[in-house]
């Protein structure tokens, strides 16, 4: 009779940790355990900002992180575009060009634009003697810059197209999804940029007006 007690103890023993799932040990060793399933989510919170946000673009990966960095995206949607230009790092020649153009007010005090954005790469384009020849002339500065600005504000939806500028010619932009070229030349290598005023589109090639 003991041991039919015994034996009985054994079998109801092994039956309830089999419907609890096992011990701490083997649920670690399978990793089939509820606890590391549900951690699975934690990487979502440490996705990338431009991602989440709904920024678009390999270049978007040169922009800071770190939502304290003027140059965030996260800080750029804080301030309008002159002043959000001039924290991120890809744009430091755009905001040499439009200070001596003597434009950051008009920038900033613009309401709904869209601003296609050159990087410094853009710039590095343009042969020296020709870019210092427009840098020197600010009337020219002013006209190609202000080339670069969309009177409306534009979504990833509605950005292909033709827009008028504030230079007063219209800009182009073909493609669709995160792919796109304005005037058939110059690609978006991040695109959505937020800022409290106008929505950026940062580009590889700098756009010339036509007039």
């Amino acid at each position: 009779m003991k041991r039919r007690l015994f034996a009985t103890v054994g079998v109801i023993t092994v039956l309830a940790l089999s419907a609890c799932g096992g011990t701490d040990s083997e649920n670690t060793a399978g990793g089939a355990s509820a606890p590391p399933s549900m951690s699975a989510s934690a990487p979502m919170a440490s996705a990338s900002p431009s991602m989440m946000a709904g920024q678009f673009g390999s270049g978007c990966a040169s922009v800071p992180t770190d939502p304290a960095n003027p140059g965030s995206f996260e800080a750029m949607a804080k301030v309008p575009v002159a002043t959000a230009a001039s924290g991120n790092p890809l744009l430091s020649t755009l905001v040499t060009a439009v200070k001596k153009a003597n434009l950051v007010d008009s920038l900033n005090g613009a309401q709904g634009v869209t601003v296609f954005a050159p990087t410094n790469e853009a710039f590095a384009k343009i042969p020296k003697a020709d870019l210092d020849k427009v840098l020197a002339d600010d009337a020219m500065l002013k006209k190609v810059l202000t080339y670069h600005v969309v009177t409306t504000q534009l979504s990833p939806d509605t950005l292909a197209g033709t827009h008028k500028t504030l230079q007063g010619d219209d800009v182009t932009v073909t493609g669709s999804g995160t792919s796109f070229t304005v005037d058939g030349t110059s690609m978006v290598v991040c695109g959505n940029v937020s800022t409290a005023n106008a929505t950026v589109y940062i580009v590889d090639t700098v756009l010339m007006p036509k007039s």
